[in-house]
């Protein structure tokens, strides 16, 4: 079934690109922006990002890898023509 226009608030997240010890990467990782600004301003995210991390390990049986990293996603795409 389709959801109404609307009921999906804009601005609910913002999506950060992480970067693991390993070398791995992931990307678009999303964290609520009602946890980000103040004068913390995006250090937040990472302790959000690490409880999402050790919920993954947890379900998964692997060790949660230490992160070396974060960054707000780009919003802008760059063709790559």
């Amino acid at each position: 079934m389709a959801k109404k226009p609307g009921t999906n608030p804009k601005n609910a997240f913002v999506f950060f690109d992480v970067v693991y010890e390993d070398g791995s990467q992931r990307s678009n990782r999303r964290v609520p922006a009602e946890l980000l600004g103040g004068p913390e301003k995006d250090e937040p995210a990472r302790g959000f990002i690490i409880e999402q991390d050790r919920e993954i390990a947890d379900k998964s049986g692997r060790s949660a890898p230490a992160i070396k990293s974060i960054r707000r996603a780009s919003t802008k795409r760059t063709a790559d023509r």
